[in-house]
């Protein structure tokens, strides 16, 4: 007999909670796969959808191509459906996918607020859920590089 998770997929039963998880993923790291693992636990089916380069502003541009960086996330365990941003409208995927939940980073710059009163103008229902940190030593793509910088640069 198969489970009934699986079952309702196969049959068009209950609908699977989708989860969205989104970032630059840049260099990957501990904290990375940190988020996506808490991610997947709220949900059965995690989409995560990677930054395109040329929005990438809050902070410097990747150094990893997009592309790359797209299929090094949709090989990690915990990622079910992964897909680079849209060009001009960071919600056209959300809008899609029609997500039970939205996941952010701990250190993401989101205005929680403000997500989740343009989900609502666009009729879109996902719950708004921050992860929170987990402590490695290096876990932020900076980190990382100022390691490399320091240890290789002298």
């Amino acid at each position: 007999m198969l489970p009934f998770r699986r079952f309702a997929q196969i049959t068009g039963g209950d609908r699977l909670k989708k989860v969205v998880a989104t970032g630059t993923f840049d260099i990957l790291h501990p904290g990375h796969v940190y988020y996506l693992n808490e991610s997947k636990k709220l949900g059965e089916e995690l989409h995560v959808i990677v930054a395109r380069d040329l929005n990438v502003k809050h902070k410097p541009a990747p150094v990893i191509p997009e592309e790359q960086r797209l299929i090094l996330v949709s090989e990690l365990k915990p990622v079910d459906h992964a897909r680079l941003g849209d060009h001009e409208d960071m919600f056209r995927p959300i809008e899609e996918i029609d997500p039970d939940i939205i996941t952010l980073g701990f250190n993401q710059h989101f205005d929680e607020e403000k997500l989740k009163a343009e989900l609502s103008r666009r009729g879109l229902r996902a719950e708004v859920v921050r992860i929170g940190p987990y402590d490695f030593p290096l876990a932020s793509s900076r980190k990382i590089m100022g390691e490399i910088i320091k240890m290789r640069c002298p």
